[in-house]
């Protein structure tokens, strides 16, 4: 067994795993799982920089990752960064504050890596439960990943639509009006439009959904007093119970949402347009796989993502 340190570094939180692997296995074994909300990718939609208090509140993460990486002895150390740093013009402040924090450089993945790695982790540990072909759905604050496989990836794609992005694009007002509501679900149909065309997405025999918009919808969906890792991992749940948890949280007010035990404050603002997109996701696979003659009945969660995904990588260069 070799310990690794994964972390992924996102539009709206930047999270840290650190994991046991070995050359022949095909799964992590959890020593340590920390996130922090630090919102890098504020403004980058319509800026196309990164916040410099957004960018410093990063870097303070990754400091603090780094001391958890050196107590638990993690051999190895892959930063992986994703939509936000992907748009950003001054990136490479970014990248020397993360060689400064970590000693190592942050990899700036393309969304199809992102997919693929979101794929990997997720697969990882619920290909023995559920049936293929798996179309994993990782939620961003920046982008959506979708990508379709059994054992491997198939066909993946990479939206221009997250929580973060959507909110700031849209959903103004609390609640979020109408107009709103479908000028960002407009925006959401037309990137799933470009999806389909490229993932066959009516080919779904088990959706799997990933992140903290999806496992917070989820939370919803069952009620939880607080929010519980345990129960929301491998959760199976109906398609409609989600729809319908989904669209509760869209019609919330941001008190109500402050309000609700399971979610996280860094989540208030953006979770009702990460549950719109999530929303027209679940639909849209809905429609396609019924058109294709089957029938999506309901939907996995996975609380192993592209961090699980990243440790897996790392096996590659453990010697056996």
């Amino acid at each position: 067994m070799t310990r690794v340190a994964a972390i992924d570094c996102g539009t709206n939180t930047i999270r840290l795993l650190v994991a046991d692997v070995s050359a022949d296995s095909g799964r992590t074994q959890e020593v340590v799982r920390l996130g922090r909300v630090t919102r890098l990718g504020r403004g980058v939609d319509r800026t196309g920089e990164l916040d410099p208090a957004a960018l410093e509140a990063t870097l303070e993460a990754a400091r603090e990752f780094a001391v958890v990486i050196a107590e638990t002895g993690a051999e190895r150390v892959r930063f992986v960064a994703t939509s936000a740093t992907r748009d950003a013009r001054n990136r490479d402040a970014f990248v020397a504050g993360v060689r400064d924090a970590l000693g190592v450089d942050p990899e700036v993945v393309t969304g199809e890596e992102e997919a693929r790695l979101s794929f990997a982790g997720a697969v990882s540990v619920v290909a023995d439960a559920h049936p293929g072909p798996y179309l994993v759905v990782d939620l961003g604050g920046g982008s959506t990943e979708l990508v379709l496989g059994e054992a491997e990836p198939e066909a993946a794609i990479s939206l221009d639509v997250g929580s973060v992005r959507l909110h700031e694009r849209h959903l103004h007002s609390d609640p979020p009006t109408q107009p709103e509501i479908e000028a960002a679900a407009v925006d959401a149909r037309e990137a799933l439009e470009r999806a389909a065309a490229v993932v066959p997405l009516g080919r779904t025999a088990t959706l799997i959904g990933v992140a903290g918009t999806i496992t917070t919808t989820t939370a919803h969906a069952m009620g939880l007093s607080s929010y519980d890792r345990t129960r929301i991992d491998g959760a199976v749940q109906p398609t409609g119970v989600v729809l319908a948890a989904a669209q509760d949280l869209l019609a919330a007010t941001r008190h109500e949402r402050a309000a609700m035990p399971y979610l996280h404050p860094g989540r208030v603002d953006v979770i009702g347009a990460g549950a719109l997109i999530w929303f027209e996701v679940v639909s849209r696979v809905f429609s396609e796989v019924q058109e294709a003659g089957g029938a999506l009945l309901q939907v996995v969660t996975s609380e192993h993502d592209i961090l699980d995904g990243i440790a897996l990588g790392l096996r590659e260069a453990v010697a056996p």
